[in-house]
């Protein structure tokens, strides 16, 4: 028929007390929010009023004591908190109309069968089941699923539900994302790292935590610190140089050679190196660190000043050399300067053998210059010390001003 106003229809049934079914099914029935209070007869039990134009205002014009009410394909998008309280009704049809989410039950204690098919709902609420203890079968499928992290939840309560979710599995499928179009419900599944945000934060925590342990560990093994604290070293007397005018003035060439060495070592250099360089024909001038480091400069600033002012740097290679922590200083500095101006500034004499496993993790840069470069052995047999001292006055050929 045509019938319209849902309130003209309650007030027809006012006076009927024996009415028990209704069927007001494909009319054009309608309910204002601000229509007022429908008048039903008491004795309705069954209202059909599916197929019409109502809105969720409907749920303010219904029978009190009604026990099955169906709905289906109308306009109804949810169902408001507090205003429907129909203690008595026990079956709900809502299939076809515009749901956003399952209802709720809190205005229906007594809901035993909802059919919530054919709707809009993307993800339904995880706690549905928990708002309507009572329900023993709920039709949701059909639905346009968005298959989430928040659909997950759903689906452990299908499982926990005991076959309440009617038409399971078949028509339960994703719609949403694109990938997942088409995939059953039951055959979705994302890692629980992907859904627990909680999780996550501690495995990434932990992962974080993991990657500084192993960095730290490395750069321990690497002597990583030492290298970084003699780099800002180097950079910060490079800065002091560059803004000191004496120290421009006193940055060319002074010395032939920066000795370095242990102090087990200093014997030999007293009474054979430095003897033999700086006397005689074509002598050599010799920096060495008891008589050329300035008083009240730091070691590695005079470390430094002694490098940048030497043509050449001679280390003294020993065991007693390698367990130095000075002669690393020197080492460092001078093979810095070795790459930054690409020269070729290094003499490495070997004093005595050194044996691979006796160089610290640290002298790298020790053990690849050795493997690469070639190094003068200072010769035990007396006969051989001249061609040693001559191939040494060769290596720092050059005239001072």
């Amino acid at each position: 028929n045509k019938f319209e106003s849902l309130y003209k229809v309650s007030c027809m049934t006012s006076h009927m007390r024996s009415l028990k079914y209704m069927d007001m099914s494909s009319n054009l029935l309608s309910h204002g929010a601000d229509a007022v209070q429908c008048q039903w007869a008491e004795s309705l039990s069954e209202l059909d009023l599916s197929s019409n134009q109502l809105t969720d205002a409907v749920f303010a014009c219904l029978p009190v004591n009604i026990r099955k009410l169906n709905l289906q394909n109308n306009q109804i998008a949810s169902v408001p908190k507090g205003m429907a309280e129909l203690k008595s009704l026990e079956e709900l049809n809502l299939a076809s109309n515009r749901l956003a989410d399952l209802p709720g039950c809190s205005g229906f204690p007594s809901l035993r069968v909802l059919n919530a098919e054919l709707n809009l709902i993307l993800t339904p609420s995880a706690d549905f089941f928990q708002s309507c203890p009572g329900l023993r079968e709920l039709q949701a499928g059909h639905n346009p699923f968005k298959c989430s992290c928040e659909l997950q939840a759903f689906i452990r309560l299908e499982r926990q539900s005991g076959g309440r979710l009617f038409g399971w599995p078949a028509a339960y499928a994703c719609e949403y994302p694109a990938e997942w179009r088409g995939t059953r419900l039951k055959d979705f599944h994302l890692p629980e790292l992907a859904c627990n945000t909680t999780l996550l934060l501690l495995t990434a925590l932990l992962l974080t935590l993991l990657l500084v342990a192993v960095v730290a560990f490395l750069c321990i093994s690497l002597d990583v610190p030492w290298y970084v604290r003699m780099t800002w070293q180097w950079t910060q007397a490079k800065r002091r140089a560059w803004h000191s005018r004496w120290e421009e003035q006193e940055s060319v060439l002074q010395f032939h050679a920066f000795v370095s060495y242990s102090e087990r070592d200093s014997p030999w250099v007293k009474n054979e190196l430095m003897p033999n360089l700086e006397k005689g024909e074509g002598c050599v001038r010799l920096c060495q660190h008891e008589r050329n480091f300035v008083p009240g400069k730091t070691i590695v600033e005079n470390i430094i000043d002694c490098i940048e002012k030497s043509y050449k740097s001679i280390f003294v290679l020993s065991p007693n050399f390698v367990q130095s922590e000075w002669c690393h200083y020197e080492l460092y500095f001078a093979h810095h300067k070795l790459f930054s101006e690409n020269s070729n500034s290094l003499i490495l004499i070997l004093l005595e053998p050194i044996t691979p496993h006796v160089i610290p993790a640290r002298y790298h840069k020790l053990k690849a210059l050795m493997a690469k470069r070639t190094y003068l052995e200072w010769p035990k047999e007396r006969s051989k010390r001249a061609l040693f001292w001559a191939n040494l006055r060769a290596a720092i050929s050059i005239n001072l001003p």
